[in-house]
């Protein structure tokens, strides 16, 4: 098991939410606004404290630890990718992708993780692009690079937050595509996303309204050829939800 959520609350948002992820699984948290879904992945990867509950990444307990030993946690054994980027203006792509790994490992040479950074955009198609300031790039390849920066530390989950909800079609379509490229080698990915299209490339769904899981589905890992269908299927099961 990857990560454990054990009747997780917080004030009036979530109510008792419990769920679990298997290692390298795709999940994808569905829901109308307001319904707890940001607060339930943030609270999952440590970042905000829960008023009740438990949560569990592999065999550590997060919720027990102190808000230094989370922010370790985080730094080595997890990924976050948001909707709003959260680069730095004032540093180009490549330092921004650095920046995780600089604190992070303070053992391994410049060169080293320089190289490992350009391997990963390299992988991510944005080579090339290690000069040019956050204003100089597309929204697509600013996302890519920020999903680069995510991986530096090759974390066990990747946390994201709406990744694709601030681009247009073509690039979320991109960013879906390397997302699931991740997946596949085996990080697990816990996804919070409005988007029918971006959650139906996940293994499994859940469905949060009021702060309380009121439906799960299934889909199993994305076979090419059964976009279409697998759409429909979601779609029919958001209508029967009330979505």
């Amino acid at each position: 098991m990857l990560l454990r959520v054990e009747k997780l609350s917080k004030d009036s948002i979530l109510h008792e939410v419990s769920f679990e992820m298997a290692e390298g699984e795709m999940l994808a948290v569905m829901g109308p606004s307001g319904s707890g879904k940001s607060t339930l992945l943030y609270h999952a990867a440590g970042m905000d404290c829960p008023s009740g509950g438990k949560i569990w990444l592999k065999d550590t307990e997060i919720t027990g630890l102190t808000e230094d030993e989370k922010a370790k946690l985080r730094l080595h054994r997890m990924g976050f990718v948001f909707q709003q980027m959260n680069m730095m203006a004032n540093l180009n792509i490549l330092d921004n992708i650095l920046l995780p790994a600089v604190w992070a490992d303070r053992k391994r040479s410049e060169a080293e993780l320089t190289e490992k950074a350009e391997r990963l955009m390299r992988k991510l198609g944005i080579s090339g692009l290690e000069k040019r300031r956050i204003t100089q790039v597309s929204g697509g390849q600013l996302q890519r690079a920020c999903i680069c920066r995510s991986m530096m530390n090759e974390p066990q989950i990747l946390f994201a937050d709406e990744p694709t909800g601030a681009l247009n079609q073509s690039a979320a379509a991109e960013v879906l595509a390397e997302l699931i490229k991740i997946n596949r080698a085996g990080t697990g990915i816990l996804m919070v996303s409005h988007d029918c299209r971006v959650a139906c490339c996940c293994d499994r769904i859940l469905y949060l309204s009021d702060g309380r899981i009121c439906g799960e589905l299934a889909l199993g890992k994305l076979v090419q050829g059964t976009e279409r269908q697998r759409e429909e299927r979601v779609n029919r099961w958001l209508t029967e939800l009330g979505w």
